[in-house]
């Protein structure tokens, strides 16, 4: 499992956001296996910070920005 911390998307849908991935979240059961693993995202909406604590992995990487994208 490579490391997304850092990584710039863009979300789907009417209004496209571009987020950044701040932190990941893993769920274990009482056998220890990891159950889970989700993502924390933000974004900025008019001058504030919004986070988005349940992000999946497919979701990143689908709309995964290369550097040339983001600067724009």
């Amino acid at each position: 499992m490579s490391d997304l911390i850092g990584v710039t998307y863009k979300t789907r849908g009417k209004h496209p956001r571009i987020c950044t991935v701040v932190d990941v979240l893993n769920t274990y059961n009482g056998a220890g296996e990891l159950v889970r693993t989700r993502y924390v995202s933000e974004h900025d909406f008019l001058g504030q910070t919004v986070t988005n604590s349940d992000v999946c992995r497919v979701t990143i990487l689908r709309g995964k920005l290369t550097e040339s994208e983001v600067a724009e």
